[in-house]
């Protein structure tokens, strides 16, 4: 029987294992859980996509409680560089990295890193092959 891999001491969080952090265990997550800019970002314009007050409100909380409980790592001219291997594998798995660009930036940001990506979504960097991916 081979032994579960070991649980790194450092993971990038998606945005989608931010988002649900309030319901995780912290079995499943790394001992010291970092962000990268762009889930701010993307955190950023959910309250301004609310249908209604009260979703308004609950991710306008998710933000600031973030932007209180993380330092994120910034994009900077390493992720922009291995932006050009996430977009590239996207497109080779025939996803456009547009529509994801979220996804590809925070992957990018990951690889610069050398950091595993936590995620509640891993279909969505499915063929990244130097990432690695960790369902949560």
């Amino acid at each position: 029987m081979t032994p579960p891999p070991a649980v790194p001491k450092v993971g990038l969080l998606d945005t989608s294992v931010v988002i649900d952090l309030p319901t995780l265990s912290t079995d499943e997550l790394p001992a010291f859980p970092t962000i990268s800019s762009v889930t701010l970002a993307e955190l950023s314009v959910g309250p301004q996509l609310a249908k209604d007050a009260q979703t308004r409100q609950a991710r306008q909380l998710t933000l600031q409680q973030t932007e209180s409980s993380f330092d994120p790592l910034p994009f900077d001219d390493a992720c922009a560089r291995r932006f050009a291997i996430v977009a590239t594998a996207l497109r080779e798995n025939g996803k456009k990295s547009r529509a994801r660009a979220f996804d590809a930036l925070i992957a990018a940001t990951a690889l610069a890193h050398d950091l595993p990506l936590y995620t509640r979504n891993p279909r969505d960097f499915e063929g990244i092959t130097e990432l690695d991916v960790r369902a949560v």
